[in-house]
């Protein structure tokens, strides 16, 4: 890419940047607006279908379980063809799916349409996030993606917000219209960026070729571990409060949504600038930033767990947030530094597939420990699990130490050493 579009200056951003960071991350917002208004709405659809707690999480689990099957075919296409086009039709599937889960009238039918849903995910993150990395020079990825992750939190949190006082009022078919048709206003813009440069198609890597990295699989590994705890955490968050906290719908939606606005968005932004640091001083600097912040995050988030105040349960889940939230940037971050630039959505959508699929059993897991003992005990067991991945991100840090941020069998494809 031309140097007018690339600012290699530490602070400064390139109108290409801007804009294009803008785009992505309006996107982003109304994609994870379309995936969280669901959250607030389990208690009406508990009534309404009269459904268990484990139909209701597997509602998460398949929409997981189709975006996890659909990353790899998505990001093989992303690093071989247009990845504006790949974006365009994400945009196109999620909102339409979730238009149609507001016209389902039975279990079966809002369980096909919230699936597909995942669909649409798994064409647009691994190509956002492989023109994301192309457009920052790699001493700068982690900030960068940390802001298109922004996004991703902002909408959550809206989507919640959203769900709740909609759903409430008017019902839930209402809060799903409104995302399905906010979904398609940014996808105009896309189409006005130009494409970032990517590295020659000497540097595409063969599939199988990435499962050899001993640094990406432990990754991987982990993030199973994160994704799991983090999609039961946030299925079940707003129930949770209902009915073992003492808040009300309104009050639970609105209350979580403004703490996982503020304590997320400040902790992603934080841990992509913290993680960017430390990785010009160690090779492993932005996974370490990772590992210590899921550390630091699981004593807050049993406390919101545990007690029955409800100021401690919002202070508890605000500093765990804060910490968690760290996770966003710098993981993809790490993933696009070990990989040649032909592989940056390939490996995402791997990443993806398996985070998704392990991970995507968690709210369906969370609900069958609710219907068999409690809820509180499902996210004692998420929380164990978060731990449990921030300890395999230690297994990472090994083997960079070992192997270097880039394996020596993937040097072959970095046809561009400043890559």
């Amino acid at each position: 890419m031309s140097g007018n579009l690339i600012s290699r200056s530490p602070h400064s951003l390139t109108a290409y940047q801007i804009r294009l960071l803008v785009v992505l991350v309006l996107i982003n917002f109304v994609n994870f607006s379309a995936r969280q208004v669901f959250v607030p709405l389990i208690p009406l659809l508990r009534t309404h279908l009269n459904v268990t707690d484990s139909q209701l999480g597997s509602l998460q689990t398949w929409l997981l379980l189709v975006l996890a099957a659909a990353s790899i075919p998505f990001g093989l296409l992303a690093d071989r063809i247009s990845r504006r086009a790949i974006i365009w039709i994400g945009i196109l599937c999620w909102s339409l799916a979730t238009a149609a889960g507001g016209l389902a009238s039975t279990f079966s039918s809002l369980l096909v349409a919230r699936a597909l849903v995942g669909l649409g995910e798994a064409a647009y993150a691994p190509a956002a996030q492989s023109m994301i990395s192309g457009a920052f020079p790699k001493e700068r990825r982690a900030i960068a993606q940390s802001i298109f992750a922004s996004g991703m939190l902002l909408g959550g949190a809206c989507g919640q917000v959203l769900g709740g006082l909609v759903g409430a009022r008017y019902g839930w078919q209402v809060a799903f219209f409104i995302v399905a048709i906010a979904g398609l206003i940014p996808s105009g813009a896309l189409f006005a960026i130009e494409e970032p440069a990517r590295g020659p198609r000497s540097e595409v890597v063969p599939f199988w070729r990435l499962l050899t990295i001993p640094a990406f699989m432990a990754m991987i590994a982990a993030g199973a571990c994160v994704t799991f705890a983090s999609v039961s955490l946030l299925t079940w968050g707003v129930d949770f409060a209902v009915n073992y906290k003492d808040f009300s719908l309104r009050e639970a939606s609105v209350a979580l949504s403004l703490v996982a606005l503020f304590s997320s968005v400040t902790g992603v932004l934080t841990g992509g600038a913290v993680a960017d640091l430390l990785q010009r001083r160690f090779a492993f600097g932005r996974i370490a930033a990772i590992a210590s912040a899921f550390l630091l995050a699981a004593p807050f988030l049993l406390l919101a767990i545990q007690t029955e105040e409800k100021r401690i349960v919002l202070l508890g889940l605000m500093v765990s947030g804060f910490f968690m939230s760290w996770y966003h940037g710098p993981a993809t971050a790490v993933i696009h530094d070990m990989m040649p630039r032909r592989a940056h959505a390939t490996s995402i959508g791997i990443y993806m597939l398996v985070t998704q699929l392990v991970g995507g059993f968690g709210p369906q897991v969370v609900g069958k420990i609710s219907d068999l003992h409690d809820l509180q005990l499902g996210l004692q067991l998420c929380v164990a699990v978060m731990v449990g991945g921030a300890l395999l991100m230690l297994l990472v840090i090994h083997f960079i130490r070992r192997d270097g941020l880039r394996h020596p069998s993937l040097e072959v494809f970095h046809a561009e050493s400043a890559d």
